[in-house]
């Protein structure tokens, strides 16, 4: 049984014209349970995450700003998204979707969030669409409940996951390892345990030989006994924010490098869906639906 967090919250109305596609949370969902790749059973609806959960990873002073809508404009226009009640309600469902799928993980092999990946978000900061970073507080509840001891966070989305690299820097049980555009978003990056910058244009055969050449590696190298993957789709060429040129058949393979690497080495997995930013929303839906049609296909 493949469990994927869902819950209506995620879709959260934006003013209109906003660039991020916030639709897609609801057509992911609909369009795996419309074609048979899961059934309703699949999915569940995380609740609110406890409030140590956050500040273990997260600088107190900032969440509460968060909880009390009291964070400073300045630095709600880094997020990108105006700060509400039902916003920081969101994030926090989304954040215990993350750690209820990575203790399904642990049972079934693998899960999904069908929101997530909101590596931005640093220890006393959020930015670029991020306010908690769903994988980071997950990933410290393994370490603090004993239920992981060593863990990889693999991350391609086109971004550098910069939020996730900061909150772990002194945390040797937890690798972090990130392929991205160098000249993309965040211009100020952080440094991550390896971090494989990608020129503009970089195409399938480029992308997918480097990580089918460094998964492995740093898998042998850590030994990680849980990883965490973020399975952006702002890789692809029609990405408006993305640089890259990868096609969608090519953004399905790196999705099964990942998990085959995992079965490989009986490693469990949770995965966040991270960006997308393609003009036609089909190309968005249909690439991260591609990401569950594989790991359905290879997992069950």
């Amino acid at each position: 049984m493949i469990k994927t967090a869902y819950h209506p919250i995620y879709a959260h109305p934006l003013p209109p014209g906003h660039r991020f596609p916030m639709v897609k949370y609801e057509l992911i969902p609909a369009q795996l349970l419309h074609e048979g790749t899961i059934e309703a059973q699949h999915l569940f609806a995380p609740e609110p995450t406890a409030e140590e959960n956050i500040v273990t990873t997260h600088d107190a002073a900032y969440w509460y700003q968060l909880k009390e809508l009291t964070l400073p404009y300045k630095e709600q226009r880094r997020i990108g998204f105006p700060l509400d009640a039902q916003l920081v309600e969101r994030e926090i469902r989304i954040a215990q979707g993350t750690i209820d799928g990575a203790i399904y993980a642990q049972k079934n092999g693998i899960a999904f969030n069908v929101a997530g990946g909101t590596h931005h978000a640093g220890s006393n900061w959020g930015e670029g669409f991020c306010l908690l970073n769903d994988q980071a507080i997950a990933a410290n509840y393994l370490l603090n409940h004993q239920l992981a001891k060593r863990i990889l966070i693999v991350d391609l989305d086109v971004h550098q996951g910069n939020g996730t690299a900061e909150i772990f820097t002194q945390e040797e049980r937890v690798f972090t390892f990130s392929m991205h555009g160098e000249k993309n978003f965040p211009f100020r990056k952080e440094q991550s345990d390896l971090d494989i910058p990608l020129a503009d244009d970089t195409q399938d055969e480029e992308f997918l030989s480097i990580l089918n050449d460094k998964l492995p590696t740093v898998i042998k190298k850590h030994q990680p006994d849980f990883i965490f993957y973020l399975s952006g789709v702002d890789v692809l060429k029609s990405d408006k924010l993305g640089k890259l040129s990868l096609t969608k058949e090519a953004c399905k393979q790196r999705d099964q490098i990942v998990f085959e690497n995992c079965l490989k080495n009986n490693i469990p997995l949770q995965i966040s869906m991270g960006g997308g930013y393609s003009e036609d929303i089909k190309i968005i839906v249909d690439a991260h639906c591609n990401t569950f049609r594989t790991a359905f296909h290879l997992f069950t």
